[in-house]
């Protein structure tokens, strides 16, 4: 069985989360609408007054005019969405992430009941960081995706293997994946207006008309999809990042800030179990220009005076502190648990 699990309109419901002033209340996120700018995400209130994504964002103020307008807050999105998967990974298992608040899980195996391992997600994840989330169960990803867009009140719902076609058919065919407008335009010429309809249709029509696209549609509208979880057990790499405000060519702040960003990702570190094996330092000049510098590592770091150290040294490489700098960041990457000897050195040696 596969769990997936979403923090629903993930962009506006992470606005709602960090300004109580804004819940309760239709949230639209997308670009300048004196620019054109378009929807980008929208709060369950807002779309069900009629506001779609990838709409202008001048027509969904039309359409909703009570909504409240925000530009888009990647930094702000990326660095909840990083809490997020953390607070998924502890004692979670193997995930495959879907976009910035999504995952999949494989849970067939798991020692626990799908439901009871839902219920300690969503828990985890309402106390730890003031987010809700919406789960489906089911023997594909895109059922179990469809079931957690469909999860009642309790926020779960499972599809028994058998019963996929009595939850699936009824749905519109804008649910299938890669039917968008066009598409489902092409097929209400065809009069499918459901996913029954496609199935109705049958595997020849749809390729006749669709080609491999159309066998496609066909296979997902009959739940036959069987992608495997793909994901690991850790985050591929990790990063931090920091915009320099005031003097941008002094050399201790530049130290200073690395330190900081060390911190983090050794605190991040420490968090997951794990330990780095490559660090990459990005400098961002206040004329625009973007350096990177990186190194592999003949063993591995942990600890801030670790990342630190490396990140002092990559910075050498630079033209930092004789061209002003606007921003820096710090990657680490070739992830992997922690050693248990390298546990054992950090008891007798601080992190800080």
């Amino acid at each position: 069985m596969i769990l997936f699990a979403t923090v629903p309109c993930f962009y506006a419901t992470v606005e709602a989360s960090q300004r109580p002033d804004l819940r309760g209340r239709p949230i639209i996120v997308g670009g300048d609408p004196r620019k054109r700018g378009l929807v980008q995400s929208a709060s369950r209130k807002a779309l069900d007054a009629g506001v779609e994504l990838d709409m202008p964002m001048l027509e969904a103020l039309r359409v909703c005019p009570k909504a409240r307008a925000l530009r888009t807050d990647m930094p702000l999105y990326r660095e909840l969405s990083r809490r997020l998967f953390t607070c998924l990974r502890r004692g979670s298992g193997r995930l495959e992430s879907f976009g910035l608040g999504a995952a999949w899980f494989d849970v067939t195996d798991a020692s626990e009941a799908p439901e009871a391992f839902a219920e300690a997600l969503r828990q985890r994840v309402r106390e730890e960081l003031g987010l809700p989330l919406t789960t489906g169960i089911a023997a594909s990803k895109f059922v179990a995706r469809l079931a957690a867009e469909e999860a009642d009140a309790s926020g779960c719902r499972r599809i028994p293997e058998g019963g996929e076609a009595a939850f699936l058919q009824p749905l519109p065919v804008t649910r299938l994946e890669g039917v968008g407008r066009k598409t489902a335009a092409a097929l209400a010429e065809f009069g499918a207006q459901t996913i029954g309809d496609v199935v109705g249709l049958g595997r020849a029509r749809l390729e006749q008309a669709f080609g491999s696209h159309g066998l496609r549609i066909h296979s997902l509208a009959c739940a036959q999809d069987a992608a495997p979880v793909r994901g690991s057990r850790y985050p591929q790499s990790l990063s931090r990042e920091v915009t320099l405000r005031g003097e941008r060519g002094d050399r201790a702040v530049l130290e200073e800030q690395l330190q900081e960003l060390a911190r983090n990702l050794a605190d991040e570190l420490e968090r997951q179990g794990l330990s780095a094996g490559r660090v990459a330092l990005k400098i961002r000049y206040l004329d625009q220009g973007i350096h990177s510098r990186s190194r592999a590592l003949g063993g591995s770091v942990a600890t801030t005076s670790q990342i630190h150290e490396h990140a002092l040294a990559l910075l050498e490489k630079t033209q930092a502190g004789s061209r002003p700098v606007r921003g820096l960041g710090l990657q680490l990457s070739r992830l992997a648990p922690a050693a248990e000897a390298d546990r054992q050195l950090d008891l007798f040696s601080p992190r800080h």
